[in-house]
């Protein structure tokens, strides 16, 4: 039986900043900013994305793109001196009705190969609904929107920062920490204790480990008020590989699977059925080829050992499909191979086909 105490303990521990690491130096608080619930009558809201330069040399922002004329963006103009510190702020017009919305900024940086995905995030709402019903999922006076969070991508050496809001549906101050904690993952909430009737920031952090590849669940207890609740919040994140200290030519020397079809068509068949899949592909690449981890989408499915492919080698397997907890009708099932391709690290094949 935990103490209090204990579980505090255990909670701290799995503290840490939310800085993630870009390339060359680049560190960023967040790529995520979750408005929570805001009125459709309150007008625009705004963020600020805060960059960092641990590097030895300057650093620019050369362009933030939005994917939406309804978010204007405004950036650090001048370069951003070693030790100093730049910022992308966004301004949602928070005129497009009452739904969820999820907008994205594309940010290009100076030595930074890849640009940068920043999200903002929010429900906005035609009125003011309880607090219960906003936060349906609850942990005694602990209430979250949902148990299962989406975390996004993650590539090995990195991590992955996102901030949830938390309610306390109770009537007095709420003390919120958490046990059971998935070693990768790390929680900070801000306010603690959450007042009455209020709402804080669950700020978590994910650590890419080379155990996990693809996607994978990274779970943690609440405490709430010191009494460990029954049941988990669960955040996903996928992870691939980094290739970004590969050149061109070293890209292209790598891997590279070649598949004969992408899709494997079942037909029509009975629900129940137990469907076998075969897939072939060649590496035509310049090194060996190997699948860190295979996922899909459907619940009940396996798969053969999918063997490494030497340049110029034909590798087959199979995937295995039990229909019986698939819906009636039009069928697909993705599968996602991770993979030590630069130029295909992640591949998707399917089973398709009619289930009645």
């Amino acid at each position: 039986m935990f103490t209090a105490a204990i579980i505090a303990a255990i909670s701290l521990s799995g503290k840490a900043s939310a800085q993630e690491t870009l390339a060359n130096g680049l560190e960023i608080d967040k790529t995520i900013h979750n408005f929570g619930d805001i009125l459709l009558d309150s007008g625009p809201v705004s963020c600020t994305f805060t960059l960092t330069n641990k590097s030895g040399k300057a650093a620019a922002i050369y362009n933030v793109t939005s994917s939406c004329g309804c978010t204007d963006v405004k950036w650090t103009r001048e370069p951003i001196r070693p030790g100093g510190t730049g910022t992308i702020s966004a301004t949602y017009s928070n005129d497009e009705g009452p739904y969820p919305f999820d907008k994205t900024l594309t940010v290009y940086l100076s030595d930074v190969r890849k640009p940068v995905v920043l999200k903002l995030r929010g429900t906005s709402m035609a009125r003011q609904l309880p607090l219960a019903e906003r936060y349906p999922e609850q942990f005694g006076t602990a209430g979250f929107k949902e148990k299962e969070i989406k975390g996004g991508n993650l590539e090995q050496g990195g991590v992955k920062s996102g901030t949830v809001k938390v309610a306390n549906l109770g009537n007095t101050p709420m003390s919120l920490t958490f046990t059971d904690i998935t070693p990768e993952l790390s929680l900070n909430l801000s306010p603690n204790p959450i007042p009455a009737s209020g709402t804080a920031d669950l700020n978590f952090t994910i650590r890419s480990s080379r155990d996990k590849w693809g996607k994978n669940w990274y779970n943690a207890t609440p405490v709430v008020n010191g009494k460990k609740q029954n049941g988990q919040i669960s955040i996903w994140a996928f992870t691939k590989e980094n290739f970004d200290n590969l050149d061109k030519d070293q890209k292209a020397a790598g891997p590279r699977p070649v598949f004969e079809t992408s899709t494997f068509s079942m037909g029509k068949v009975k629900k129940g059925k137990v469907v076998n899949a075969k897939f072939e592909f060649k590496n035509a690449g310049k090194s060996t080829f190997h699948v860190y981890k295979a996922d899909a989408d459907v619940p009940d499915w396996s798969h053969s050992e999918i063997k490494d492919a030497k340049p110029g080698e034909t590798v087959s397997f199979t995937v295995t499909i039990d229909t019986s907890s698939m819906p009636v009708g039009e069928a697909l099932a993705v599968i996602t191979l991770t993979t030590n391709s630069p130029l295909r690290p992640i591949v998707n094949i399917f089973v398709a086909g009619w289930i009645e």
